[in-house]
C-alpha cells in the first residue's frame, strides 16, 4: 500500500472508523457525535474516521481503542487457522485490512505497534501461498465470471480476501493464463 496522498487504498484505509475517548471538553464540535449537544464532553466516546483522529490523538485531546478488526478475538482466529479468516468482512468491501492495520500501527506505542506488525506480517505470509495456489488452480479451470461451480467457488474465495490479496490473486491468475498460453504456443506444448 502506498502512503501517497492520491492513493485510493490509503484513502479507503484512513476512512475506516475508530472509537475515540475524549480527555477534555471540545467546544463547538458536538456535531461530530451526531447528537444535539453543542460541545463534546470529556469521557465522550465517538466513532471517527481515522484521518480525523490524528490531530486529536497526537495533541493528547483523545485516546483511541484498538479497532475490532485487530482485537484479540481476531488475533486468536488468525493464530488458529489464518487461511479461514475472511479479512474482507473485518473492514468492509473494498477496504484493505493490511493497509488499515499499517495506519493504526502509527498511533500505537512502540511495543503494541511491533506486536500488530507481527500479526499483519504473519497473516500475510501464511495466506499468500494459499492465494497464489488458488489463483493458479482457478486460472487452470477457466475465467471467473462465467457460469459453473468452479467460477462460483473462485468468486466466493476472492470475496473473503483483503484488497491487497485480491490484487495478488488477479495477478497470479493472469500470470498462470499467460504461462499456459505461451507453453501451448511453443513447440513444447505441441509435442
Amino acid at each position: 500500500m502506498d502512503d501517497d496522498y492520491y492513493s485510493i487504498d490509503s484513502i479507503l484505509a484512513e476512512n475506516q472508523k475508530i472509537q475515540c475517548t475524549f480527555k477534555v471538553d471540545i467546544p463547538d464540535l458536538g456535531h461530530l457525535d451526531g447528537g444535539h449537544e453543542r460541545d463534546i464532553k470529556a469521557l465522550s466516546k465517538i466513532q471517527l474516521p481515522l484521518w480525523m483522529t490524528y490531530i486529536l490523538i497526537f495533541s493528547d485531546y483523545a485516546d483511541f481503542t484498538v479497532p475490532a478488526p485487530f482485537s484479540s478475538r481476531v488475533k486468536n482466529a488468525l493464530n488458529a487457522e489464518c487461511k479461514s479468516v475472511r479479512l474482507s468482512a473485518l473492514v468492509g468491501a473494498g477496504a484493505s485490512w493490511y493497509a488499515f492495520g499499517k495506519i493504526v500501527m502509527r498511533l500505537l506505542a512502540q511495543d503494541a505497534a511491533r506486536d500488530m506488525g507481527a500479526v499483519l506480517t504473519t497473516a500475510f505470509r501464511e495466506r499468500l501461498l494459499e492465494v497464489i495456489d488458488q489463483a493458479q488452480h482457478f486460472a487452470a479451470l477457466g475465467h471467473i465470471g462465467g457460469a459453473g461451480q468452479s467460477n462460483d467457488t473462485a468468486a466466493a474465495f476472492r470475496e473473503g480476501l483483503d484488497a491487497t490479496e485480491r490484487e495478488l490473486f488477479a495477478l497470479a491468475q493472469d500470470s498462470a493464463r499467460s504461462t499456459k498460453q505461451w507453453y501451448e504456443s511453443t513447440d513444447r506444448g505441441r509435442r
